[in-house]
């Protein structure tokens, strides 16, 4: 399972979808602008959200 750590103070959190119980992995969504915004995403359903934050910032978490 994906494992999402806070840079800055070492809080780490694992999820899962609630919905099908399988973990959720690392990706990045692209913004019509070209921008990127790293989201946590359900391998099974599709379904998005946004990663995890903590101090303020994204929670880092290694590609699989």
């Amino acid at each position: 399972m994906n494992t999402y750590e806070c840079n800055k103070c070492g809080m780490s959190v694992k999820a899962q979808c609630g919905k099908c119980n399988v973990p959720l992995e690392n990706d990045y969504l692209t913004l019509d602008d070209g921008g990127q915004v790293q989201i946590s995403k359900c391998p099974s359903c599709e379904g998005k959200i946004k990663s995890p934050q903590c101090c303020g910032q994204d929670m880092s978490c290694e590609m699989n």
